[in-house]
């Protein structure tokens, strides 16, 4: 019976562990472009927006700290903000519909992407665990 359980356990602790992925989310300001890498390797490359002048991105590395499919900013008037992903203070990468202005700074901090790019990494995030993700914004 204890060797049942011993081998239950294994199996379990082996089948979850390779489930479990490690997430790295670059932000590159001064290239307004977000790499993502799925355990070590670069998947995704996109186009971000990030703090115009007067509204800094925050730099440094964080870690998801809560994630809406669907958000709405209270501070600036209701403003859509799908697959919300906040990872310091206020601040969030999320889904735009201002996709003409992907590439340069245009936000009030905020990280913004393409809404399928925003879905996608939502769904990897979601997929790779809050703790397993780490979000690093650099110039």
């Amino acid at each position: 019976m204890f060797r049942r359980i011993l081998i239950a356990l294994v199996l379990v602790l082996v089948t979850s562990s390779a489930l479990a992925r490690e997430l790295l989310v670059t932000i590159d300001l001064s290239e307004q472009s977000m790499s993502v890498r799925v355990d070590g390797v670069t998947e995704h490359r996109w186009a971000v927006s990030t703090g115009r002048k007067g509204y800094p991105t925050p730099r440094g590395t964080f870690r998801p700290l809560r994630m809406y499919r669907s958000y709405f900013s209270i501070k600036y008037d209701n403003a859509p903000m799908p697959h919300a992903i906040f990872f310091h203070r206020g601040y969030a990468i999320h889904g735009t519909t201002e996709i003409k202005s992907l590439g340069r700074p245009a936000s009030h901090g905020c990280v913004r992407l393409h809404p399928s790019n925003a879905a996608l990494l939502y769904s990897l995030v979601k997929q790779a665990g809050t703790a397993n993700t780490v979000i690093r914004i650099r110039n």
